[in-house]
This record gives structure tokens, C-alpha cells and sequence, in this order.
């Protein structure tokens, strides 16, 4: 794989997981070389690879279009993350050095830093989140494990739906990290993984919450 294949495709992701690319909007090569910086080759590259990740996907007449997942897609996802990520937490625990659990802490502080104000930063809650879960799974010293939970974890869904969360979802993700980091204090490898899957679960109603609740608000305004 190029490096010009290699940053468009990182920018197109970034598009994808940022909202800036909508579900369902259509994806044109031209246009999105021009953003790029690089030719059509890379472009389709990159593409290929997105659609390898369901970012992107393809009509029979070969259109692409950034991919919508409905909330059946969405709750499958968040089960496998559910299993994958428990066990992740499991092997963690039975990893985990006091530097580490020093780096989750800091985390964790973040993330309240983050939901204390009167309106939550949800773009650092989304990254100090992500920074913690993702410092699980590398702990968890699994190459197979992180390749098969890194297309599961960052959802475009999720992150805009995060923008939806009421104070309390906040509140409640980053006390059960304070469970985690409880868990992972004792090397308690059953104890962290039924908490990281109760927090996968949690953070599913928590999605799908606010769905329903956008939905609903979207035809109201119709």
C-alpha cells in the first residue's frame, strides 16, 4: 500500500468518523482527490479499504456511499465488542503494571475533567475514552484481538450519537472505568471482564437511546 493510498485513506476515515461525511452521502473520487492532495488511484485504493471496514459502501451500479448502519447493524457490532473487549479486559488484568494503571488513571481524570461543566467536552470525553480503551487492548497483547475490535470501536455512530448523551450516560461511562480500574488494581481477570462487557452493553442503550430519541426529534420537525 502507497503512502499517498495511506493518507487518503486515514483523511477519508477521519471525514467518516467525524460526521463531516454524512451516512448516506455519496462518495466521488474526483472530489475527494482534490481534497486529498493525490490522483484517483490512491483515492480508489483508499476507498476499497473502507469498504473492507463498512465505512463505505457500493450500489450494483458501482456508486459509493458513505455506509448507514440501522440499529440491528449497530447492536451487532456493540455484542461482539461486547465479548471481544471483555476478554480484551481479562488479559489485561492479568498484564497490567502499575504504569499503566497510572496512564488509565490519568484517563479516567480526563474524562470527569471532561463532563464536570455545565456542557460536557464531548471531543475530549471521545478521545480520553478512546486513549483508555485503547491502552486495555494493548495491554491485553493480542495482535489478533486488535485486529479484529479496531473496525468494531470507532463507529461513526457513536461518535455522533455521543454528542447526544445526557449528563448521567457521561457520568455512568466513567464510573464503570473506575470499576475497571478497580479490577485491574487486584488483577482480577473475570471480575474486569464482566465489567467491560456490562459497559459495552451499557454504552448499546445508551446509542440506542439516543437513536430513537433523534428519530423521533427528526419527525417532530417534519
Amino acid at each position: 500500500m502507497t503512502k499517498a493510498s495511506d493518507r487518503a485513506y486515514d483523511a477519508i476515515r477521519a471525514m467518516i468518523l467525524s460526521g463531516e461525511l454524512a451516512a448516506g452521502d455519496p462518495v466521488r473520487e474526483e472530489a475527494l482527490a482534490e481534497r486529498c492532495g493525490v490522483s484517483r488511484t490512491p483515492i480508489r485504493d483508499a476507498l476499497r479499504r473502507l469498504e473492507g471496514d463498512l465505512l463505505i459502501r457500493k450500489t450494483d451500479s458501482q456508486r459509493s456511499f458513505v455506509a448507514d448502519w440501522s440499529l440491528d447493524d449497530v447492536g451487532d457490532a456493540f455484542e461482539l465488542r461486547a465479548m471481544l473487549e471483555g476478554y480484551a479486559a481479562r488479559r489485561a488484568a492479568r498484564n497490567m503494571s502499575a504504569e499503566v494503571l497510572e496512564q488509565l488513571r490519568a484517563c479516567n481524570a480526563a474524562i470527569a475533567a471532561a463532563i464536570s461543566g455545565r456542557k460536557p467536552d464531548v471531543a475530549t470525553f471521545l478521545d480520553r475514552n478512546r486513549e483508555f480503551h485503547a491502552l486495555v487492548l494493548e495491554t491485553a497483547g493480542s495482535r489478533r484481538l486488535t485486529n479484529l475490535l479496531t473496525a468494531l470501536i470507532e463507529q461513526p455512530v457513536v461518535w455522533r450519537t455521543a454528542h447526544h448523551y445526557d449528563p448521567e450516560a457521561f457520568q455512568r461511562s466513567h464510573s464503570e472505568h473506575g470499576d475497571l480500574l478497580s479490577a485491574f488494581e487486584r488483577g482480577d481477570g473475570a471480575w474486569a471482564e464482566s465489567i467491560m462487557a456490562g459497559h459495552i452493553r451499557r454504552a448499546f442503550h445508551a446509542y440506542s437511546d439516543a437513536h430513537l430519541g433523534m428519530k423521533a426529534a427528526g419527525r417532530d420537525a417534519a
